[in-house]
């Protein structure tokens, strides 16, 4: 991904709506990704690799996902082209599939969880506070240098998430506090390698404690409303009373007989 450049305010405005028809497409390819997967997951067990068919349509769909994600959190202006090449996009992804280890394949659904947990704890906390990001981008017309080091990092971990997982890559997705400076000889685009400044780890670690409050907070809510449901079917009240109850005119008691 190149840098970050001045972006139209109404395209910034209106992001989520217009991102609505790409969501949808993303969702549709993802349900035909799924089948893809199981089927070609009993191919790796017996081929060692995934068969033909499988990375053809997980290569171009991984790609078109990531795309519509840079675009939906705000790391990039241009809209995404509805379909699978587009090789002048500026967002572009490399994918190496190749021979995988069968065991490794039989269990990856549970190799995959740790970095499912990281995964999903970022965008949690990315998510939480979007509204300020988004109000951020929309005033200054760019997305902070910070800030977009932190988003781009968090773009890239789901990817290699997602191509673990998906099985087009062997390797555990890893450095999520991007590449130490020098690491890599050549400089391909602001994202390749990925060096994060202080803030932009910063960042990093505030969105990872962000996802982890919510679910928390998401857990907490959950099991008291449990517990409240348990308590009022052993008095044997009716769940459906305490919401017709306050509905009907006069106290809560001669509602709920009624």
């Amino acid at each position: 991904m190149p840098a970050p450049w001045r972006q139209d305010r109404w395209s910034v405005l209106l992001r989520l709506l217009l991102a609505i028809p790409q969501i949808v497409v993303v969702w549709v390819l993802s349900v035909v990704a799924f089948f893809v997967t199981v089927i070609g997951w009993f191919g790796a067990l017996l081929l060692g690799r995934l068969p033909g068919f499988a990375v053809r349509y997980l290569s171009a769909y991984v790609p078109y996902e990531a795309r519509v994600n840079a675009y939906l959190m705000l790391a990039m202006d241009h809209y995404p082209p509805f379909r699978f090449r587009a090789p002048g996009y500026p967002v572009q992804v490399e994918l190496r599939p190749g021979e995988l280890n069968r065991l490794a394949v039989l269990f990856r659904i549970i190799l995959v969880i740790p970095a499912s947990i990281v995964q999903g704890l970022l965008h949690a906390g990315w998510w939480a506070v979007c509204f300020i990001s988004w109000l951020v981008v929309l005033v200054l017309g760019r997305m902070p240098q910070s800030l977009y080091e932190a988003t781009t990092a968090i773009l890239r971990y789901q990817l290699r998430y997602t191509s673990y997982l998906l099985m087009l890559s062997s390797a555990y997705p890893k450095r999520l506090f991007g590449e130490e400076p020098g690491s890599e000889p050549e400089r391909v685009s602001a994202t390749r390698p990925l060096v994060l400044s202080g803030g932009g780890r910063l960042l990093l670690v505030v969105f990872l404690i962000l996802g982890l409050i919510s679910w928390v907070t998401s857990s907490v809510t959950a099991s008291v409303n449990s517990g409240d449901d348990d308590t009022n079917d052993d008095n044997g009240i009716n769940p459906s009373q305490r919401v017709v109850a306050p509905l009907v005119p006069g106290p809560v008691g001669q509602g709920a007989e009624r």
